[in-house]
């Protein structure tokens, strides 16, 4: 039984977590599979399937595209680790309770219902999903009917995560939201949050837990050195702390404030570099080019300077997106 393939599959991610070669395997094989039972390569070509989804404020990923993230292998491996600890952590703290999750934006294949819930009894945990996208929604419905766990899947809405009211939310112990880019670009994870999470229990956990743009500044590379000497220099967006001001009641932002970076001074510096820092849960991080999610952005910096203030702000409307000027 397929089902029981993949519950196979998901843990020898879990149990190989350092090994890369293992989880990119083991993943590769996951996709065949998916494929296989979605169909989804018959559709790879159509533009319908290729088009991002707008939503209320930034945009979904298509469904060709959704279905790809399975393949960003650190990351379905992380997030698949800290979804599994996470519910063991709720069950210690709420024996006897089942275990309800809020998934927004499961894409086609919804990989973490897919791959964890073969882990439990449909006894212990119970899925709401949510998803903009309409062909994608029917993708994921086919994929959980076909490895038979329906179960566990206590209900399907089509709608917009930006401004989704959530039924009975204070039931959730974990609201799962895996919607995001580099540099928080375009897609919806902060207006998601600004939505939701007022709605949810204070106790209700969230993966990603949170997620940080930071400015770095590099030194010359110095004869015998392997790499350039770094420090840290600003927090230019800290979401966690951002979406505390939402009360359910405020609207979301135009934009936050910005943060200005001064490269004045007697020190010279090579270049700039802005990361995407995800903190999944606990001790779990998506670390520097581990993911698509947390590719730098590098900038050199010539001497002598034109404009020595560097400024970024998060702007939510009409788009979302980082912005840097000087």
């Amino acid at each position: 039984m397929l089902r029981n393939t993949i519950k196979e599959l998901s843990t020898k991610i879990l149990n190989n977590q350092s090994d890369f070669d293992t989880i990119k395997n083991t993943i590769d094989e996951i996709h065949k599979h998916y494929l296989e039972t979605t169909n989804i390569g018959e559709l790879e070509k159509s533009m319908q399937h290729l088009a991002a989804v707008p939503t209320a404020s930034g945009m979904a990923l298509s469904l060709n595209h959704a279905a790809a993230c399975l393949l960003d292998y650190k990351r379905t491996a992380k997030f698949l680790d800290a979804m599994v600890s996470l519910i063991r952590k709720k069950q210690q703290e709420h024996p006897n309770e089942i275990i309800n999750i809020f998934y927004a934006g499961c894409g086609p294949y919804a990989p973490f219902i897919t791959l964890v819930t073969p882990l439990f009894e449909a006894s212990e945990v119970q899925f709401s999903i949510l998803e903009i996208n309409a062909s994608s929604m029917q993708m994921a419905e086919k994929l959980i009917k076909e490895l038979q766990l329906t179960d566990y899947v206590a209900a399907y809405h089509t709608s917009d995560a930006v401004t989704f009211q959530i039924p009975d939310a204070k039931k959730y112990h974990i609201l799962f939201s895996e919607t995001l880019d580099a540099l928080l670009y375009r897609e919806s994870y902060v207006p998601i949050l600004w939505n939701m999470l007022p709605q949810l229990s204070e106790n209700c956990a969230i993966i990603p837990n949170n997620v940080i743009i930071q400015a770095s500044l590099t030194y010359p590379k110095q004869e015998g050195e392997d790499v350039k000497k770094e420090k840290e220099i600003a927090v230019i967006l800290d979401v966690r702390e951002k979406v505390k001001n939402s009360d359910g009641n405020t609207a979301l932002p135009e934009k936050f404030e910005p943060i200005t970076i001064n490269l004045a001074g007697d020190e010279k510096y090579s270049t700039m570099i802005v990361d995407t820092k995800v903190h999944i849960q606990d001790d779990i991080w998506l670390n520097r080019n581990e993911s698509s999610l947390s590719l730098p952005l590098e900038m050199e910096i010539a001497y002598p300077l034109d404009a020595p203030n560097v400024t970024f702000f998060y702007e939510l409307k009409p788009s979302v997106e980082l912005k840097l000027k000087n």
